[in-house]
């Protein structure tokens, strides 16, 4: 039993050790696996991590290419949307790349250019011939930029300002020459046109007064030298033109100074230099003129040009000039001299009346000397009053009295006299102070008509003179209002006078103030009738009541066949258009029994009465008339 249980307790324990072995060996077992499975986890963290770090490589590496592409595709617009032309040369010049900036200004599609060399093209000839000069600039400094005159495709030469850059690789090595080329033609027009008009007119293309001094003081220097004998000048001035430049807008007298303009050039080949000195006076420059008797021709040939009718926007205009002539060496010793007596010459023609030339004389300075100190005197006979109304009857000839009379404008200087008005209206014309002058007149022949009317008289109809200043200042129609109220002189008693001339510096104008001077029941006259260049068409248009006829034509009547015919048809012409007719410087029977016989409504003159004042003329009007 004994041995049973010693039996079994080997077996037993070898059971043990055996059960034991198999547990370390299943131990070991997991352990080995658990071992392999930590490997794993770590290779599988590694693969983890390095997975990270490959996607986060990868987001770096897609950010910076997007932002290459962004790069890439911005730098594209700007290469296309550039103003400038773009041009990307390989080393050997070969163009990779041209912007449709180029292809504008070269005239060549994009796909002309790319793959070709520069020097084979037209376009690039200019800096082809400077290639060598370029490419050493190139080589040693690695840019170059300067202008170049350039063809286009279509031949056209075009100023273009090149710009050059080399691109080098990281080894020093030429990879890339970059072109930046600026078309500089509408720069260089702009400039071209700011020169033009330093020295030339806008308006008309002719020398401006800065080019004018300069082309006159290289003609003085030719005297000077001994190249040139001597110089001409001649100043003009057009007549009446700021009342027509008043009249018919600014617009249409730019219109006018581009026919004279034309007009000047055309009839004055000859001349060295045409300039515009101000709105409407010229200046022409004559070198080495031939002699006077030439220059006359000219001047005569000019305003016979000049004053041709213009027709600008349905107007028919006559511009007449005024021109003055000065010489060097002859009358003047330098430049400003001669501009100052050719000026002084060409006033002395606009007191003449205008339509007329005069040459310097130092009797002409004299002259416009005295009339400057005659202008200072006048304004002082306008503020002391020394101004002073006299009247000249018109005879009715259908009843033989006395009806009318005009007011005329007489100056006693307290030293000189009496003044001729043919001495100072033409001096107050120039000077503005006709306006002051005509307002007094108009005032004291409207207050001496209802003076004599209160004094028992029969009403008479006075007659006052307009001037065109007077008209043009636009205050006429109530400044007349005005006046017949301030003076209680009944507007059908009042009749005002323009002369021929003076409708046509601007026609509406005084068509619409004639009509408002009609509304107001003032008559009108057409003085100086037959003298002027007026059509029927436009008298027709003119509210008037009489037509004065130039006693140019009344002093040939009954002696001059010609004179008779136009007196005839001027009375016959007014009477059909229901105007009446008045004819001034009658002085002889003969005279008065034409007009008689034709039917003329009234006359003035010497034989009626001289000029007189308020006194006797009221005397003459009690006596009713003056011729029975």
């Amino acid at each position: 039993m004994n041995q049973s249980f010693t039996s079994l307790g080997i077996n037993s324990g070898l059971g043990f050790g055996i059960l034991l072995a198999l547990l370390g060996a299943f131990i070991w077992q997991i352990n080995l696996v658990i071992q392999r499975r930590k490997e794993r986890l770590e290779h599988h963290k590694g693969l983890f991590l390095d997975l990270q770090q490959a996607n986060v490589r990868s987001e770096h590496l897609n950010a910076e290419l997007a932002r290459e592409v962004e790069q890439r595709r911005l730098a594209s617009t700007v290469f296309e949307a550039a103003s400038e032309g773009i041009v990307i040369l390989d080393p050997s010049y070969k163009m990779l790349a041209v912007n449709q900036a180029f292809s504008r200004i070269s005239g060549y599609a994009v796909a002309e250019l790319v793959e070709r060399r520069v020097d084979e093209l037209a376009c690039t000839r200019d800096a082809s011939r400077h290639f060598t000069i370029i490419q050493a600039s190139l080589n040693e400094h690695d840019n170059w930029q300067g202008e170049l005159v350039e063809n286009r495709k279509n031949g056209e030469l075009y100023p273009q300002w090149l710009q050059l850059k080399v691109v080098r690789d990281s080894a020093g090595r030429v990879s890339h020459i970059v072109a930046f080329i600026t078309d500089l033609s509408a720069r260089r027009l702009a400039e071209a046109r700011e020169r033009h008009l330093t020295h030339f007119d806008e308006l008309t293309g002719l020398a401006n007064r800065l080019l004018f001094k300069e082309r006159l003081e290289e003609a003085n220097q030719r005297i000077r030298q001994g190249t040139s004998r001597n110089l001409a000048l001649l100043h003009i001035d057009l007549d009446r033109f700021k009342l027509l430049n008043d009249s018919l807008g600014p617009e249409l007298a730019d219109q006018v100074l581009q026919k004279i303009t034309r007009r000047l050039t055309k009839a004055l080949p000859e001349a060295d230099t045409i300039a515009r000195i101000s709105s409407d006076e010229f200046a022409v420059l004559f070198d080495a003129y031939g002699s006077l008797t030439s220059l006359a021709r000219v001047a005569t040939r000019l305003l016979g040009k000049l004053s041709r009718p213009l027709v600008i926007d349905g107007h028919e205009l006559v511009i007449s000039a005024s021109i003055g002539i000065s010489l060097l060496p002859d009358s003047a010793q330098d430049t400003a001299r001669l501009v100052s007596q050719a000026n002084k010459a060409m006033r002395q023609a606009k007191h003449m009346g205008g339509g007329t030339f005069q040459f310097f004389s130092y009797s002409l300075q004299h002259s416009t000397l005295e009339r400057l100190q005659l202008e200072n005197q006048l304004r002082k006979a306008i503020a002391e009053r020394q101004l002073s109304v006299f009247y000249q009857p018109k005879l009715c000839l259908k009843t033989g009295r006395l009806n009318a009379a005009e007011a005329l404008v007489r100056w006693d200087h307290p030293q000189l006299g009496s003044v001729s008005p043919s001495d100072f209206i033409s001096l107050a014309e120039e000077t503005g102070l006709i306006s002051l002058i005509g307002e007094f007149v108009l005032r004291e022949a409207c207050s001496q008509a209802a003076e004599w009317q209160r004094a028992g008289l029969a009403p008479i109809r006075v007659s006052v003179n307009l001037s065109g200043q007077q008209l043009r200042q636009g205050n006429l129609v109530s400044l007349v209002r005005q006046v017949l109220e301030d003076t209680g002189l009944t507007p059908h008693n009042l009749e005002l006078e323009l002369t021929e001339s003076q409708l046509l510096d601007n026609v509406e104008f005084v068509i619409a103030t004639f009509q408002q001077l009609h509304a107001l029941g003032v008559k009108l006259a057409i003085d100086d009738f037959g003298t002027g260049h007026s059509s029927l068409s436009y008298l027709k248009r003119f509210a008037v009541d009489y037509v004065k006829i130039d006693q140019i034509f009344i002093r040939g009547v009954g002696s001059c066949v010609e004179d008779d015919a136009i007196t005839k048809a001027i009375i016959a012409m007014a009477h059909s258009l229901d105007l009446k007719v008045v004819a001034e410087g009658v002085e002889n029977e003969v005279q008065l029994d034409f007009l008689k016989a034709q039917q003329c409504d009234e006359v003035q003159g010497f034989l009626i009465s001289s000029p007189t004042n308020a006194l006797a003329m009221g005397d003459l009007l009690r006596a009713g008339s003056a011729i029975g």
